[in-house]
C-alpha cells in the first residue's frame, strides 16, 4: 500500500506544529507513503520549518510554488509525486487520516480514476461546520449537483483520492484558488472517468484562520463551473 498526499499550504507555521505530530500515524495504514507540501509563496517561517522537518522526516518532500495560486500549488504537486494514488488534503487536518484507509481500499480493489468523499451522506460525521458557510455550500453544491446531472453532492471539498496518471491528464488546472477543488471532479465527470462516492468526515480546524473567504470566491466558482460546463458540451460534441 503506497501513497502519495499533497498538502498546499500558506502561512501555516503555527498549524504545522500539530499537523507534522499526527502524519506519522499513516504507517498504521501504508506500507510506504509521501507527503508532499507545496509552499505558497508563505510570507512566515513556513517553508524553513518543513524544510528541517524534512531532514529528519524522509517521508516529507517540500517543493515551492511557481505561481503564486492553489490550483498552480496543486499542480507543481501533482508532478513531484512518486506512487500510483494521490490524496490532496488541507493543511489544518479538518479531515480524518481513517478515511484515506478506505478511500485507498475503494480505488484499489475496484481500479477507479478517483473517490469522492461526501460530508452530506448517511455514516458522515460533520462537527463545528460553520453555520452561513454551511448554508452557502449546500446551495451551490446543489446547484452544481442539478447542471451536471450527478448524484455527488460535495464538489467543493478537497479531499479525494485520484489515480496519478488520470490527475496528469487533466492538466493544466485552470483554477487559481480554492475552485480548483471544484475543477477537479467535475473534468472527472465530464470526461467520464471512473469514480465512486463514499461518506466521510470533517472536524473544522482549531488552530489559526481559515484562507476561504466566500465573498472572493464567488466569481471564481461561478467562472469554473461555466467553464467546464462548456468542456462537457464540447466534449459531446
Amino acid at each position: 500500500m503506497s501513497l502519495s498526499i499533497i498538502i498546499p499550504v500558506y502561512n501555516e507555521v503555527k498549524q504545522l506544529k500539530v499537523t507534522i505530530k499526527k502524519l506519522p500515524k499513516l504507517k498504521r495504514f501504508f506500507k510506504n507513503f509521501e507527503i508532499v507540501f507545496v509552499d505558497d509563496f508563505s510570507s512566515d517561517e513556513t517553508f524553513n520549518f518543513l524544510k528541517k522537518v524534512s531532514l529528519q522526516k524522509k517521508f516529507i518532500k517540500v517543493i515551492k510554488n511557481k505561481k503564486k495560486g492553489l490550483g498552480s500549488a496543486i499542480e507543481q504537486g501533482v508532478k513531484q509525486c512518486r506512487f500510483k494514488y494521490i490524496c490532496i488534503q488541507a493543511c489544518d487536518m479538518s479531515d480524518d487520516i481513517k478515511d484515506l484507509k478506505k478511500y485507498y481500499k475503494i480505488i484499489s480493489t475496484e481500479n477507479l480514476d478517483a473517490v469522492f468523499g461526501t460530508r452530506f451522506a448517511t455514516g458522515a460525521v460533520v462537527k463545528d461546520y460553520p453555520l452561513i458557510k454551511l448554508i452557502l455550500n449546500r446551495i451551490f453544491n446543489n446547484i452544481v449537483r442539478l447542471v451536471f446531472l450527478t448524484n455527488y453532492n460535495d464538489f467543493t471539498n478537497g479531499f479525494k483520492m485520484y489515480n496519478r496518471n488520470t490527475l496528469k491528464n487533466l492538466l493544466p488546472i485552470v483554477s487559481e484558488n480554492f475552485n480548483v477543488f471544484l475543477e477537479i471532479p467535475l473534468k472527472i465527470i465530464s470526461r467520464k472517468y471512473k469514480y465512486k462516492i463514499t461518506p466521510i468526515n470533517y472536524y473544522n480546524r482549531t488552530i489559526g484562520v481559515s484562507k476561504f473567504k466566500i465573498k472572493e470566491l464567488g466569481s471564481m466558482y461561478l467562472f469554473t463551473l461555466l467553464y467546464c460546463l462548456l468542456e462537457r458540451i464540447l466534449l459531446k460534441k
